[in-house]
């Protein structure tokens, strides 16, 4: 079977892809005997403050470099994606999903997504094929595959799912553990750290939706 494409966003929760959320899922894709290959898109991130709430510090670091430290080294730039040649596409969460695949954290409902993030998402759900995404990546499948009428959670009724609602998605409330499933779309979210407060439940949520998108396999 071909691999499972995981998309980083950098390496932290606060500004890349959350660590917890993105091992949870390589190893429930894992758990299944499955491989991934993980990708990132080319460019710069601005690094935000891990010791304080001081927000961005001013220093910029490489988007791929980054995601290479979770990945392991092991990473591919987002512009080699084909969805030919990938089972399925999965987002997981942290701030770089809403800072450096998308702009939804800057600019909310007036959000963009990085063009070859619109194109990996588009072409996946072209060619029928199931789309993951954790805590609030779904943001992003919002934005690109509301008009398909995507149903997705971000867990409980928030600021998030009112902006992913006025996008066009269907939102349901879902606790940590759960899995939102869209069949007609072939879409799998689950909630993680939206609402989730321990790492045993963000594990949980991961394994589930990796269970649900086997029986699509």
């Amino acid at each position: 079977m071909n691999p499972i494409a995981v998309i980083l966003s950098g390496c932290g929760n606060r500004d890349g892809s959350e660590l917890q959320e993105t091992l949870s899922l390589l190893l429930a894709i894992d758990r299944h005997d499955l491989k991934y290959q993980c990708f990132a898109p080319e460019g710069s991130l601005a690094v935000v403050s891990y010791l304080d709430n001081k927000g961005e510090t001013g220093e910029e670091r490489d988007l791929m470099a980054e995601s290479a430290r979770i990945a392991r080294g092991d990473i591919k730039p987002l512009s080699d994606y084909r969805a030919d040649d990938y089972a399925a596409l999965a987002l997981p969460g942290g701030m770089g999903a809403a800072r450096n695949l998308s702009d939804y954290a800057f600019v909310g409902q007036n959000m963009t997504v990085l063009p070859e993030v619109e194109r990996a998402i588009l072409d996946t759900h072209a060619a029928s094929k199931p789309v993951m995404a954790m805590c609030i990546a779904p943001m992003v499948l919002a934005k690109v595959l509301g008009p398909f009428g995507v149903t997705l959670t971000l867990g409980d009724s928030c600021a998030a799912s009112k902006v992913a609602e006025l996008l066009g998605a269907n939102h349901e409330v879902c606790g940590p553990t759960d899995v939102c499933v869209d069949e007609r779309n072939k879409v799998l979210t689950t909630p993680a750290y939206m609402v989730g407060t321990r790492i045993s439940q963000i594990f949980d949520g991961a394994a589930h939706m990796v269970d649900r998108l086997v029986e699509w396999l």
